[in-house]
C-alpha cells in the first residue's frame, strides 16, 4: 500500500482519490469492451453475476506495474527504488504487458486466483522483473533511453518513453531470433508527427511505413506480422483541449485499444477505460517490494502485486496534454479495421483529429534516414481520412 507521503502526493498531483463507478448509468468502455450498466448496478453492490462484477473482474485482470523497492542498483547509481520518478516507465510497462497478454491469451482472458497460473501468463510477466537480467526492466529501459533523457531519478514524458521502448526492442532484435520472438512477438511502430515529437500537430499513420516495420520484424519472411502501435500526442497547452476529448474517448471503443499513457504533469498513469468524461486508470504510485516471477516455478509465484481490484477514475479534461495511445493489431485484417474505424471517427472530429491515416507519403526513415517521396498520382489515390 502507499505510504502517507505517497498518498499525499497522489492527492496533490492526481487530485482527490475518486474510487468506484461515477453515479451514472452510462456505458463503460474498457479496452474495446463495452459494459452496459443498469441503474441498480451503478448505485449499489451487486451479486457476482452482474455487469459490474464482470467489469471489475476485467479491470483486475489487467497487469499493474508499480514503484518497487529493494531491487539491484541501476547501472552505476545508488538507486534501488524508483519511488517518485519511475511512474511513466511503470505505466509504459503496463501497456506493453497488456499487449503481450492480448497476443498470448486473448482479450477475453481473466485472472483466476484459485488455479495454477498459465505458462503464457507467467511468460508475460517474467521480462518485466527489476534487474538487468529481465529484458524489459526499468534498468534496461534507462540504459537504452539515455539519448531520450531517461535517467534514474528523473521523470520523462510519453514521447521519450515510446522511443526508448523502440530502442530496447531493436536491441533485443539483434539477439537470437527465438529469444526475440518470445520476448515481444510483434512489430513495434511509433506514429509521430515531428522529429522530436513534442511540437504538436497531428501525427501521420502511414500504412506503407507500418508494412515496412512488419517486413523488417520478420526479416523479409512476411509482409505482415502482429503489431504494436504507439501514438505520442500533444493535445493542448496546460491540459487537454476539450475539442479532443470526444475522439480520445472513442479510441477506447476500438477492439485494438491498449489504452493511454497519461496523467498529470509529473505523475503518469495507465488509463484503460472511460465512462462519460472520466478515465479509469491503473496507478503506479503505490510502493511494493521487488519480487521475481519465474515461469519454471508456477506453483510458488505470487502475482497478486501485479493486479488491482480498486477502480479509480480521473476527469479526462484534467489530463496533461502530452500522452500516448496504444493499439494492438493481431493481423492485417485487424489493422485494416483500425484504419476504417479511424476514418469513421474523422467525420466526427470537427477539425480536431488525434492523428491522420494515409496509404503513402513523403517520409524520413528513422532507421536509415532514407528519403522517399510519393508521386502526385499516389497522393490522389489516398482515400484515408483524418482521425
Amino acid at each position: 500500500m502507499a505510504s502517507g507521503a505517497i498518498k499525499r502526493f497522489q492527492d496533490r498531483v492526481l487530485g482527490p482519490n475518486r474510487i468506484g463507478l461515477p453515479s451514472t448509468t452510462s456505458d463503460v468502455w474498457l479496452l474495446g469492451v463495452c459494459y452496459k450498466l443498469s441503474e441498480d448496478e451503478a448505485s449499489e453492490e451487486t451479486d457476482d453475476g452482474s455487469v459490474v462484477a464482470a467489469l471489475k473482474q476485467d479491470f483486475s485482470s489487467r497487469i499493474l506495474m508499480t514503484y518497487r523497492k529493494g531491487f539491484e542498483p541501476i547501472k552505476d547509481t545508488t538507486y534501488t527504488s524508483d519511488v517518485n520518478w519511475g511512474c511513466m516507465i511503470r505505466s509504459s510497462q503496463m501497456l506493453f504487458a497488456q499487449a503481450l497478454l492480448f497476443h498470448r491469451l486473448g482479450r477475453s482472458w481473466r485472472i483466476k486466483k484459485s488455479e495454477k497460473h498459465e505458462q503464457d501468463y507467467l511468460e508475460t510477466l517474467e521480462p518485466f522483473g527489476d534487474s538487468e537480467a529481465s529484458a524489459f526492466s526499468i534498468h534496461n529501459l534507462i540504459q537504452v533511453g539515455e539519448s531520450y533523457g531517461l535517467a534514474a531519478g528523473s521523470w520523462v514524458g510519453p514521447y521519450a518513453i515510446c522511443r526508448s521502448w523502440e530502442s530496447l526492442v531493436c536491441k533485443k532484435r539483434k539477439q537470437t531470433d527465438s529469444e526475440h520472438q518470445t520476448l515481444l512477438p510483434m512489430a513495434i511502430h511509433i506514429v509521430s508527427g515531428s522529429e522530436d515529437g513534442e511540437r504538436g500537430g497531428a501525427p501521420v499513420l502511414c500504412i506503407e511505413d507500418v508494412t515496412k516495420s512488419c517486413v523488417e520484424f520478420s526479416k523479409g519472411q512476411a509482409e505482415w506480422t502482429p503489431l504494436l502501435l504507439l501514438v505520442p500526442l500533444v493535445l493542448g497547452l496546460d491540459k487537454v483541449n476539450p475539442r479532443y476529448i470526444p475522439s480520445l474517448k472513442a479510441t477506447f471503443t476500438f477492439p485494438q485499444s491498449l489504452g493511454v499513457l497519461g496523467g498529470k504533469p509529473g505523475a503518469s498513469t495507465y488509463i484503460v477505460g472511460v465512462q462519460d468524461d472520466n478515465g479509469f486508470y491503473l496507478d503506479p504510485h503505490d510502493v511494493q517490494q521487488v519480487i521475481t516471477v519465474n515461469k519454471e516455478t508456477p506453483d510458488v509465484v505470487d502475482t497478486s502485486s501485479y493486479h488491482c481490484n480498486v477502480l479509480r477514475y480521473v476527469p479526462l479534461e484534467s489530463l496533461d496534454p502530452s500522452l500516448a495511445l496504444g493499439f494492438y493489431c493481431r493481423d492485417k485484417a485487424d489493422f485494416d479495421d483500425l484504419c476504417l474505424r479511424a476514418s469513421k471517427l474523422a467525420e466526427e472530429s470537427k477539425g480536431a483529429p488525434l492523428f491522420t491515416v494515409t496509404k503513402t507519403h513523403s517520409l524520413v526513415s528513422h532507421s536509415s534516414c532514407e528519403f522517399v517521396e510519393d508521386t502526385e498520382e499516389e497522393r490522389e489515390e489516398d482515400d484515408w481520412q483524418l482521425l
